[in-house]
């Protein structure tokens, strides 16, 4: 979904060294398929090797490294010095990108690793404009500048924590966390164990550790301004869904500030489509200071179900996500399709046969649309699933 609504370029990982612990990452085969199907459509596949090995796991990665190598893989996104090292001679057809875990958050350590082979440095999130900019004009043009934009925050610089960790033996610079930091505490007083206190700011609790989620889609003149050569966005263990929206948002997005157009209204409203946290400006414009509202994801928007296939006349062949009737209002995206909305009318399922309300998960339905969409177009339905 990244590939088709607009992206550059994709970040993934194989089943080892990558920070996606509990996401379905790319067994060998998998991953020589994304391979070819990113190139097929002129995008770029970066795949990540961004832990700090152990001495048990370092013996293996050059076995990993050469199987990134044979698979076609443009770039390695690497943290460790030992682990870069690694890859450009067991990997030397991929470029090697300075992951965000490196905490590069001046010139002169870009610089340093430009000299030693980088192309390309992904800049600590904590990061100002200004920094950036001052990165820009003292480091080598050929050297790549990238900085996430969209996406969740750590409460810890550039994720270097040890709550959760401590808390749960989940390692959270493995790919790991457990986010303990959105948790709920209470207080305990030395001499009465087991007496817990509570912590408030408001009438679910305290949210001291938390953060906001990064959107700077109302900023990528600003972006450009400082000479970013590539905007990132964070999609750990997001849906594909999520994947399509937000990429779909920023891709039209960057497109009219490079023609110099304003922001059309339409791609901003975008990304209020997808579960997120409430959103902020990062470091961008400065510290942030601490937020003490709720940071629970807001989740208004649920899709029901995918176009497989339109023809000319808008006569559609869809799959079922989730359930929805005729009567009901929906939105439909798609890649390089702008959203618009609808009222559902007659469905017909595989055999021809009237239905109001396909129920089966995955089912095969149709339905008349006012004109052709191209396959992959989400259809979504408004509910309120926010947490509570």
């Amino acid at each position: 979904m990244a590939v088709l609504y607009g992206a550059d370029a994709v970040y993934l990982a194989g089943t080892d060294f990558g920070m996606r612990a509990f996401a379905g990452n790319f067994t060998p085969e998998e991953l020589r398929e994304a391979v070819r199907f990113a190139h097929s459509h002129g995008v770029r596949v970066h795949c990540t090797i961004n832990t700090m090995p152990r001495n048990d796991e370092i013996v293996r990665l050059p076995e990993h490294l050469e199987l990134l190598n044979d698979a076609g893989v443009d770039a390695l996104i690497v943290a460790d010095l030992g682990a870069f090292t690694m890859a450009g001679k067991y990997a030397p057809k991929c470029q090697r990108h300075i992951s965000t875990q490196a905490s590069i958050c001046n010139y002169e350590t870009a610089r340093a690793w430009y000299g030693l082979g980088a192309s390309r440095v992904i800049l600590a999130r904590e990061m100002g404009l200004e920094e950036i900019r001052t990165i820009r004009e003292k480091t080598p043009p050929e050297l790549e500048i990238e900085a996430f934009v969209h996406g969740a925050m750590c409460v810890s610089y550039s994720g270097r924590c040890l709550l959760s960790n401590y808390m749960t033996g989940r390692d959270s610079s493995r790919g790991a966390c457990a986010q303990p930091c959105r948790y709920q505490y209470a207080l305990m007083e030395e001499k009465r164990p087991g007496e817990y206190f509570p912590v408030e700011e408001d009438e679910k609790g305290t949210y001291i550790l938390n953060s906001r989620d990064m959107c700077m889609i109302d900023h990528l003149n600003d972006l450009i301004d400082v000479g970013l050569s590539s905007l990132k966005i964070e999609g750990r263990a997001k849906s594909a869904y999520y994947a399509a929206i937000v990429t779909g948002a920023y891709r039209h997005g960057l497109d009219d500030a490079w023609a110099g157009k304003p922001l059309d209204p339409v791609w901003r409203d975008e990304v209020e489509h997808v579960s997120h946290r409430p959103y902020s400006t990062g470091f961008y414009y400065g510290q942030p200071g601490q937020y003490y509202n709720n940071s629970r994801y807001i989740r208004e928007w649920q899709v029901v179900a995918l176009v497989t296939d339109c023809d000319a006349e808008g006569n559609a062949t869809m799959s079922l996500r989730n359930k929805f009737r005729t009567g009901d209002t929906v939105e439909l995206v798609g890649p390089n399709l702008r959203p618009f909305a609808m009222t559902v009318p007659e469905m017909t399922d595989g055999e021809g046969l009237h239905v109001d309300e396909p129920r089966t998960p995955q089912m095969i339905f149709h339905m008349k649309l006012p004109y052709q969409v191209p396959p992959f177009t989400l259809v979504r339905h408004a509910v309120e699933l926010s947490a509570k």
